[in-house]
């Protein structure tokens, strides 16, 4: 399973997102620090779920955070977040 569709997965289970979409923006960090051949290494995140909803930015952040805590210690080195409340 890709990084990307392991990252789906956590995150609809712990969020049940309303939108949710994974960009993988590896090729566009050629030659940068933490890039890997074969990508999956930067990625950028939109989620939308109740589930932040009365939480700050920077809890919302930290919960998709914990929730990808295997993938970012694993492979990915950069993951730019773009979370909210419904």
């Amino acid at each position: 399973m890709t990084y990307a569709k392991r990252m789906e997965a956590k995150l609809t289970k712990a969020f049940a997102p309303v939108e949710l979409e994974i960009i993988d923006e590896s090729e566009a960090h050629r030659g940068h620090g933490g890039y890997r051949d074969g990508g999956e290494t930067h990625f950028k995140v939109i989620i939308r779920a109740e589930a932040f909803n009365g939480m700050g930015r920077v809890a919302q952040q930290r919960a998709v955070m914990a929730t990808l805590k295997q993938e970012l210690d694993e492979r990915v080195h950069a993951l730019a977040l773009v979370v909210s409340g419904v």
